[in-house]
């Protein structure tokens, strides 16, 4: 169905889809919504209902048909959301978060369900944030391909930053726009939100943490990038010259850079008009926050910094961001005063890990060195402190060995699964290699059979660059006793193997290792050219038992 709704949006543009809600009772929809919202981790959290999803599971076709029954005659209520604070990303401040109740969470995921296949034809090709398939890297890449090189590139920027984004978003403006049930819309919109056993209502904006929050958002400010490019197209002329403006648009939900040829084009032109926009929607621009910088002197994007050293574009971990990772570590540092260093390895690889994935694809060598060795001497401290009266030497035997060819390993001990001890090493950022990112194809459309195999080949690549997705691999290549399934050859590192999904995602095939199997590069493309758009049994079908 999904598949069917994104291919009428691309078709018919303007089509005006009707009845979505009777999608939205469907029984067959509420199920897969329910699965793919109970597959979370955050359904153990619960809402003001205090339902999680052991209660759910306890009575699942009850609370289905219940949901159900309760959306056709349309006396579902939404409940207010709990609310709780986390901190922000690079900042000692924190956020509010909305926490729906499982049942209000379930309906969410079955609107987005028909919202995103809808609207994912339609979004601008410089938006990323909240869609599937696209990420922070493919933003920072657009953003390298526009600002590298000389001469010809941008060289002004506005950092757009708008006020309390998800908390601003008009109620009107919604209602009017978004194509759903408006009486359901409304009460979801106006449900409030408890915070310490007070209920405070809702007269603007959209629950952080809502699942269906980030689609409408998105909504909200798709048509930012087509409203520039009508005021200000590729080439004007200027007199008897004609000049390029230079003004793009590159978004990551509500974080965006808009590029410009002069400041005073950003600031006399280019900023009103994106003020404007935004006051139809109930939103402003943080006066604060929003500046105008010459790409010289750098900008901070998504966690990155992007500047210009002579000429040349270098994009690395923002001052910020380095700051925040190592305050991080240094915190759990002395949490962990009197735990093993095992232990201390355990809570502290996950954060370096991590931190290092997320920056791996920029300029990141000299900044990664940076890193370890400030974590180096946070750790020194915490192993002289633990043993005042032991000299230099007896602390370094004790806690820093060698591994391999690398000296001061900082190294520790853990119980195994079995209970057996086991050596843990800490992790270093500087030992992952930097590795630059495909940015995916502007036209990909998830939902669109033609674009099946593309995103295959990407997920392939993907799954063999990190090590959860090796392990996934090499799974599946045991599963399959190292043969391709389609002409029971082995698969081998000098054959490759493309990772195929039995029941294509665009079909509503899952995501998981047992709709998946690996297949010769040549094979999978068979697969792909035979099919068709047909749900015809394969030979992969039938030796894995799917429809």
């Amino acid at each position: 169905m999904q598949r069917k709704l994104s291919l009428t949006a691309q078709e018919k543009p303007e089509h005006k889809f009707g009845d979505l809600y009777s999608l939205l009772c469907n029984e067959v929809w509420l199920r897969v919504a329910a699965h793919n919202t109970l597959q979370n981790s955050g359904s153990n959290t619960a809402g003001i209902d205090g339902m999680t999803k052991a209660n759910f599971l306890g009575n699942f076709d009850g609370q289905i048909i219940k949901l159900k029954e309760a959306l056709k005659a349309k006396t579902l209520e939404p409940m207010p959301v709990r609310r709780v604070y986390i901190p922000k990303p690079n900042s000692e401040k924190k956020r509010p978060l909305g926490i729906p109740t499982l049942l209000d969470r379930i309906v969410q995921n079955a609107l987005r369900m028909i919202l995103e296949p809808i609207w994912e034809s339609d979004f601008s090709i410089h938006s990323y944030g909240f869609r599937p398939n696209r990420s922070t890297y493919d933003a920072i890449s657009n953003i390298q391909t526009r600002l590298a090189g000389n001469g010809w590139t941008y060289q002004w920027i506005i950092e757009g930053d708008i006020a309390s984004y998800f908390d601003g978003i008009s109620h009107d403006w919604l209602l009017a726009h978004i194509p759903m049930d408006k009486a359901i819309l409304s009460k979801w919109l106006k449900a409030g939100y408890m915070e310490r056993n007070v209920f405070h209502p809702t007269e603007a904006g959209t629950p952080q943490g809502g699942i269906c929050s980030p689609v409408i958002a998105n909504l909200v400010l798709d048509g930012l990038e087509a409203h520039l490019r009508t005021a200000f197209p590729r080439y004007v002329w200027n007199g008897h010259k004609q000049v390029c403006p230079k003004v793009n648009l590159i978004r990551f939900a509500d974080d965006f850079i808009i590029t410009g040829a002069t400041k005073e084009l950003l600031e006399h032109e280019v900023t009103p008009l994106v003020e404007a926009f935004l006051r139809e929607r109930g939103l402003e621009l943080s006066r604060e926050k929003t500046v105008i910088t010459h790409i010289a002197d750098g900008c901070d994007f998504l966690g990155q910094n992007i500047r210009k050293y002579h000429g040349k574009l270098l994009i690395k971990p923002s001052a910020k961001n380095i700051k925040s990772v190592l305050r991080k570590v240094r915190t759990v540092i002395k949490g962990n005063k009197s735990a093993t260093a095992g232990n201390l390895i355990c809570h502290l690889n996950p954060i370096i890990r991590g931190w290092a994935m997320y920056h791996r694809h920029g300029v990141s060598s000299k900044v990664f060195q940076a890193v370890d060795h400030a974590i180096f001497q946070a750790l020194w401290r915490w192993a002289k402190r633990r043993h005042p009266n032991k000299g230099i030497q007896w602390v370094k035997a004790c806690y820093f060995h060698t591994i391999d060819e690398h000296n001061w390993v900082f190294s520790g001990k853990v119980r195994g699964p079995k209970g057996q001890p086991q050596t843990v090493h800490l992790f270093t950022a500087h030992s992952l290699p930097i590795q630059r990112h495909i940015k995916i194809n502007n036209a990909v459309n998830p939902y669109d059979p033609q674009w099946e195999l593309y995103l295959e080949k990407r997920l392939s690549l993907k799954m063999a660059a990190s090590l959860k997705g090796r392990m996934t691999v090499l799974s599946l290549w045991k599963r399959q006793h190292g043969r391709c399934p389609h002409c029971g050859e082995a698969i081998t590192t000098m054959t490759g193997w493309h990772n195929h999904h039995v029941v294509w995602r665009s079909h509503g095939g899952s995501d998981t290792p047992d709709n998946r199997v690996l297949l010769h590069p040549t094979c999978h493309s068979q697969v792909h050219s035979t099919r068709g758009s047909t749900c015809v049994p394969h030979p992969v079908t039938r030796m894995f038992g799917k429809a």
